[in-house]
């Protein structure tokens, strides 16, 4: 969440932040409650001084004043309405601050929606075919490798199971991503829940905004994550990191879960959006000063994986009606996927500031002695693993129906074709 000193110094910027983003939240009122918190706050404090000193004094004295005694029950019932108000009014103002999207960077473009977003870069060539390209499912239900008639009977629609050589594909392409962010581009790999707690998601930002699309065990409180960064942000909460212990940088491999009800009826077919999907998640907390590098740093990880599996991709700065809440700045990276004529997105890589850490109430010092401090959090796909897939599939397959496997995956998956 936003610092509320923030919202107090500069209301009319976080106003612009918000309208840029196309939310809206009454900041006013927010600034309201606030003011009103701390003057019931006040008050409260001044009669507790008052029956202090009036206990003082009726301790004191042998004969107890029944005037004065009275006069204090009477305080007793103000500072206990005051506090009853003050209760109330926190519990409001905390619930419209949790509703507060972070304030994007300056030079994120302004925009409403992803066809404002800014193509930074292309990277690699697109493959030519002297054959007319299958989209993914029609190559996964040929090749047996994909059940889509069976994930529907299984779970309903939006499910699928892969069979085979799929479920191994699968399984190379997340075994190798983590080695390849843990081996060599310096991230810890992590096993985490699948379920977390209300806390725990609200931490994130998740929570509130997001509830509708999140899957719910209403008896245990306990929510189905849609990726590791939920977890990963509530390893921390609630410490204070010691000196020259960050950054931390973490990857996780974890299943997600997400209802994608905004979706409904949108890009069904195949494995492209569905209910639930594995992904290797990398994430970071870092000091203040360090975030706007790291952040460059976990695009290059992420572009490396697309250029080692020899796929097509773009590079795209979000504007800021495209933002996800929480973030400041985001990068998306998309890669072509020949049989259904896409730009698929893999992975998005943010820049959180201080939002999640401030919301999750994670803290460091800078050096010992000082003031701590809210380090900054980063996260981005390493990467998704359907579209992935689906890229894999598509752009390496062969005009005998085969697939032809990445080189860097074989060492995993043990075979070089999918026929």
């Amino acid at each position: 969440m936003l610092a509320i000193e923030l919202i107090r110094a500069e209301p009319d910027r976080v106003k612009r932040a918000v309208e840029s983003r196309g939310d809206a939240v009454d900041i006013d009122r927010i600034l309201e409650l606030d003011g009103r918190r701390r003057v019931v706050a006040r008050e409260a404090d001044d009669l507790r001084a008052v029956r202090k000193e009036a206990s003082k004094e009726i301790g004191r004295t042998k004969e107890k004043p029944p005037e004065l005694i009275q006069q204090m029950r009477d305080v007793g019932e103000k500072i206990k309405g005051l506090d009853e108000e003050a209760r109330i009014v926190a519990s409001e103002l905390d619930a419209l601050m949790l509703t507060v999207p972070n304030i994007p960077d300056d030079d994120v473009p302004l925009g409403a929606d992803d066809s404002e977003n800014v193509l930074l870069r292309t990277v690699g060539e697109q493959p030519s075919f002297d054959f007319t390209p299958l989209p993914h499912y029609e190559l996964g239900e040929r090749l047996d490798i994909i059940d889509f008639q069976r994930g529907v009977k299984l779970s309903g629609s939006r499910f699928y199971v892969l069979k085979g050589k799929g479920a191994r594909l699968q399984r190379a392409l997340i075994s190798w991503m983590l080695d390849l962010h843990s081996d060599e581009h310096g991230y810890r790999e992590m096993y985490l829940p699948d379920m977390v707690t209300r806390e725990t998601a609200t931490g994130s930002g998740q929570l509130p905004k997001f509830s509708e699309t999140m899957y719910h065990d209403e008896e245990d409180d306990l929510w189905m994550i849609p990726t590791a960064e939920v977890p990963i942000t509530g390893l921390h909460a609630g410490e204070i990191l010691t000196p020259g212990e960050l950054p931390f940088r973490y990857v996780a491999h974890t299943p997600c879960f997400r209802r994608e009800k905004a979706a409904a009826g949108k890009d069904t077919r195949g494995i492209k959006r569905v209910h639930q999907f594995e992904k290797v998640e990398m994430f970071k907390f870092v000091e203040a000063g360090n975030s706007k590098d790291e952040l460059e740093t976990m695009v290059a990880d992420a572009e490396d994986v697309c250029a080692r599996l020899g796929l097509a991709y773009q590079v795209s700065l979000l504007c800021t009606g495209d933002l996800g809440v929480a973030s400041t700045r985001t990068y998306d990276l998309n890669v072509w996927a020949p049989g259904v004529a896409e730009w698929l997105e893999v992975s998005s890589c943010s820049n959180c500031t201080d939002y999640q850490s401030r919301r999750s109430s994670v803290r460091y010092r800078p050096e010992v002695g000082a003031r701590p401090e809210f380090p900054h959090t980063l996260n981005g796909s390493g990467l998704a693993i359907p579209r992935t897939m689906i890229a894999i599939m598509e752009h390496y397959q062969q005009a005998d129906g085969t697939i032809v496997v990445p080189e860097v995956l074989r060492p995993y998956t043990r075979f070089d074709i999918i026929s």
